[in-house]
């Protein structure tokens, strides 16, 4: 009862500072000066809050159920991000970008992404920043920018990512690159490096399998045409 109670709370805090905002108009006519400022300070504590903080709680709470329309309708609650202190901002424009990436808005999902890591903070870690080009790295593949996804995916290495998936994640996307371009051997190179972390997402180790085959086709094609 007391967890639904406080997320009510967090949904509905912004519109209680409103009506306590006007209560305390009313109250000043009446001169009941104490409950007045008791409204103004409990006003200035929920709008301030909802401002600087967001729902960045329920958000969260709606992703790790797999909510995806729940954690937007929460985000879009957010009227004025700029507002938003550092940490939470950052957070508040990568979901924002992992939404637009999900609805197939590459364009939308390359600006948030960006503006996540412009209100980077020193109270976030790097592995942080390294997802944040991680995925801008994969958004320009998607929009066939090659070489700014080759760009974006070796600072995500050089930032740091998070775990091992993340990680075999980057270094399958430069190998596809360099795949692309013909580059074979620098290929192998970033595959063999992906392939060692022994990544256990499905996605990532089918990717993995369908690579080794054409790596190897590819290989054996160079070695014939030497001959």
């Amino acid at each position: 009862m007391t967890m639904k109670l406080y997320k009510l709370l967090l949904i509905y805090r912004l519109h209680i500072g409103f009506v306590l905002l006007a209560l305390a108009g009313v109250l000043a006519f009446t001169k009941d000066w104490e409950w007045f400022w008791t409204c103004i300070i409990l006003a200035v504590i929920a709008i301030g809050s909802h401002l600087f903080f967001g729902p960045m709680r329920l958000v969260q709470e709606a992703v790790q159920n797999n909510d995806m329309a729940l954690a937007e309708k929460y985000l879009n609650t957010v009227y004025f991000p700029k507002l938003l202190f550092k940490p939470v901002r950052q957070g508040y424009y990568m979901l924002k970008s992992n939404i637009a990436m999900n609805n197939k808005d590459f364009s939308s999902a390359e600006a948030y992404m960006k503006e996540s890591l412009k209100s980077k903070s020193d109270l976030v870690g790097a592995e942080s920043e390294g997802m944040s080009y991680l995925q801008l790295g994969i958004i320009a593949m998607q929009n066939n920018k090659r070489a700014e996804a080759r760009k974006n995916l070796r600072l995500a290495l050089e930032k740091g990512l998070q775990d091992k998936e993340s990680k075999a994640a980057a270094l399958l996307q430069l190998a596809s690159l360099d795949i692309q371009s013909r580059r074979i051997n620098q290929a192998r190179n970033y595959f063999n490096k992906a392939k060692k972390l022994n990544p256990q997402t499905p996605e990532i180790k089918q990717q993995i399998k369908e690579m080794d085959k054409y790596i190897h086709r590819a290989g054996s094609q160079m070695g014939g045409m030497r001959r």
